[in-house]
Formats: structure tokens, C-alpha cells, sequence
């Protein structure tokens, strides 16, 4: 039996307001509960917050505060979050209030989801621990000389990457210059488990094109924008009778890329509705066959090892996923339930894997899913990592 911890982790889902950053918050903070621990959320970070209905980032906290309790109720969480308006009055918001601080101080872990909040912002001192979500392009920054970003990484007292190739041999992500442990999301599996699947495309939740995260290294540009890579297989849907869906938002999408996908046989739904709501979200993950996708080019160009938050609750949820080659198959077995591609024929022959026997590829991604993303397994071993 392990002693009872008290465990904080800082974020920034109010801020991003969107179901997919929730979940990834979440499941760290229902998956320490259904260990018996003592949880708690803290948001403080300095960034304005973002209105998704008004589409703008806005120093009223108003929609969320009311995003954030909601969440946190629905994850049966109510009475255990605070958030800091650190960007205009430094007021505490939430059922914690100023307690946040003294939790904080007293925490025997603090989390730190994507490593985005400043030691500065937290204010305290406390045992923090950094948890690498979205690796590679801060590990390039550091390397390329970014000192600020360097004495914000060496602030925290262990650290952990979602890149599980970092470090080792054929990664081409230089390491931070710290003892980093690898993870990965925690799936929290019940809120996931599903029976058959309402619609037969192979889905994905994506954005487009997102600029001004690219980044050069040892005179090479990693690009971050995914649209990169989803033209790589742009012509994919000409040579299958497979429906493929992508759900993406679509208010800065153009007529011009709508007519490109559309003319390539892509099927395109507005992610946004579903986006404000964690549930909503899950539902759509449930109700698809499968998930096809890409990674960032960063990822995949450095065999990082990185795998999706949104790829793993497609496996809790025992739906197949097809998905880009960033040598994950190092650590997560591949073939049946899930499928690393690195070109359009081996994503077809993937897709047409998964349609010839989909009743076994579904019950070997709930498998996947049970012995790699297990909440009570990815977390036991994080707490093991820090001694706890």
C-alpha cells in the first residue's frame, strides 16, 4: 500500500479553454484520486485567458472560471481547484482561494502539465516536477541558447517527457541537461470504455495549420504545423473506400484548403462544439471506428518517440489507431491495434489491416491501452520515479 501523497498540478486548461487540453489535466487528477491521494488543481499562470465563443484572449476570467468549475465537478472534483488572475489583480478565484499557496508549499509533488507555468508565477517554493507533454521544440530552444527557458526547466526538481527516445540513441533531440524520466498520458480507463462504435470513418480531432512554433537546429527547420505532414498523404482517401474524417476547427481554415481536402476525398467536420466539452469530446472519440492521424514533423523527423494524449484515449476507448511514425514502436508494441506509418502505402495497408479483422484490432487497442496508458500504472510508476 502506498502512504496517502498530497499532490498539486498547475496548468493552464482554463486559460486553453478546449476539451482536449482538459482531459489531459484531468486524467493526471482522477487518476492520482483513484489512487487514494489527495489532489488538487492550481491555475496561476500570468498569460491572458481565451474566450473560444468570442474567439479572442480577454482579461475577463469570467468564462473561465465557469469552464473550469464545470470540468472539475464533472470529474467529481468540485471543491479542489484555485485560480489566479495573475495577469491583471493576482486574485484567487475558486473553492481553494489563498489556501492554494500553503497546498502548494506543503505538496509533496507539484506537476507542472507542459512545464508552462513559471516558477515565478507559483510564487512558493515547493517540490516541483516537470512534465514534458509537447517535447522537442523546448529541448531545441534550450539547446539554440534560450537561457531564460533553461533556468525555467533547471527550477524543477525531477523531470519527466512524453518523447521516450529522448536521450537515447537514433533521437535527434539533444536532452535537457537534467536526469529526465519517460512518460506518458495516463488514461483514466472507465471514462473511455466503449462498445461498437456508432459510425464506420476513421476519424481524428486536429487542427490545420498553426504558425510561429517552427523551429531551426544545427541548420535544419522543424516544422510544428501539422498541415506539413497531412499532405504528405493528402491523396490517401483516392485509394481506399474507407471514410476519412478529420475534425478540425474550421474558422481559420480557408475555401482553398476545404477545396483541396474535399477534392482529395477527405471528409471535414467543425471540431468546435465538441471542443468546449471534454464529454462531447469523448463521445466523438467513441463513437469512431478508429483514429488515422499525423504527428508534427518535429516529432516524427526525430524519432522523439512522442505519442498523442488524444492517439492513447482512442485506445481506452478500443478503437484501432493508425497513426505517423515517431518510433514509438521502441516502447509500444505495433501491428495489431496500433499502427506506425512512415508513407501513404503503409497508412493504406494499416487501414485495410484494421477492415479485414476489426473486432481483434479493437480488442488488441484496449489491451495497448490497459498495459501502456493505465492511469494507475503510469502514474504509480511516476510516483515511484520521485520516491513517493
Amino acid at each position: 500500500m502506498r502512504a496517502k501523497r498530497r499532490i498539486v498540478v498547475v496548468g493552464t486548461f482554463a486559460n486553453a479553454p478546449y476539451a482536449g487540453m482538459a482531459w489531459m489535466h484531468c486524467q493526471f487528477l482522477a487518476g492520482f484520486a483513484r489512487l487514494g491521494h489527495e489532489v488538487w488543481y492550481v491555475e496561476t499562470t500570468s498569460a491572458w485567458p481565451y474566450h473560444p465563443i468570442a474567439m479572442t484572449t480577454t482579461d475577463d476570467p469570467t468564462y473561465s472560471l465557469e469552464y473550469l468549475g464545470r470540468v472539475m465537478r464533472s470529474f467529481g472534483l468540485a471543491e479542489r481547484w484555485a485560480y489566479r488572475t495573475a495577469y491583471s489583480d493576482g486574485a484567487w478565484h475558486g473553492p481553494l482561494g489563498t489556501r492554494a499557496l500553503e497546498l502548494l508549499r506543503s505538496a509533496d509533488a507539484v506537476l507542472n502539465i507542459t512545464g508552462s507555468t513559471t516558477p515565478e508565477e507559483i510564487g512558493v517554493p515547493c517540490r516541483l516536477v516537470y512534465i514534458g507533454t509537447d517535447p522537442v521544440l523546448q529541448e531545441f530552444r534550450v539547446a539554440n541558447g534560450d537561457r531564460e527557458l533553461e533556468r525555467r526547466v533547471a527550477a524543477h526538481s525531477a523531470h519527466f517527457t512524453y518523447g521516450e527516445n529522448i536521450g537515447e540513441q537514433g533521437c535527434g533531440v539533444p536532452p535537457f541537461n537534467a536526469t529526465v524520466y519517460h512518460t506518458r498520458q495516463p488514461v483514466v480507463l472507465d471514462y473511455w470504455r466503449s462498445g461498437a462504435p456508432k459510425w464506420s470513418q476513421f476519424t481524428t480531432v486536429t487542427n490545420w495549420e498553426v504558425k510561429g512554433y517552427d523551429c531551426d537546429y544545427k541548420g535544419e527547420r522543424y516544422t510544428w504545423s501539422k498541415h506539413h505532414e497531412y499532405l504528405k498523404i493528402i491523396d490517401l482517401p483516392g485509394r481506399t473506400d474507407a471514410a476519412l474524417e478529420l475534425a478540425m476547427g474550421l474558422s481559420g481554415v480557408t475555401p482553398d484548403v476545404l477545396s483541396l481536402l474535399h477534392g482529395h476525398g477527405w471528409h471535414v467536420i467543425d471540431a468546435f462544439q465538441m471542443s468546449l466539452d471534454p464529454w462531447s469530446y469523448r463521445d466523438y472519440v467513441r463513437d469512431s471506428a478508429a483514429e488515422l492521424s499525423v504527428a508534427k514533423d518535429m516529432y516524427a523527423r526525430t524519432r522523439s518517440g512522442w505519442f498523442s494524449e488524444r492517439s492513447a484515449c482512442f485506445l481506452g476507448a478500443g478503437r484501432p489507431v493508425i497513426t505517423q511514425d515517431t518510433g514509438f514502436g521502441r516502447h509500444i508494441p505495433t501491428g495489431e491495434g496500433l499502427f506506425a506509418f512512415n508513407s501513404t502505402d503503409e497508412a493504406l495497408s494499416a487501414i485495410e489491416a484494421v477492415r479485414s479483422d476489426y473486432e481483434r484490432h479493437s480488442r488488441a487497442a484496449r489491451d495497448i491501452a490497459e498495459q501502456y496508458f493505465a492511469s494507475e500504472r503510469v502514474l504509480g510508476a511516476l510516483l515511484d520515479r520521485l520516491g513517493l
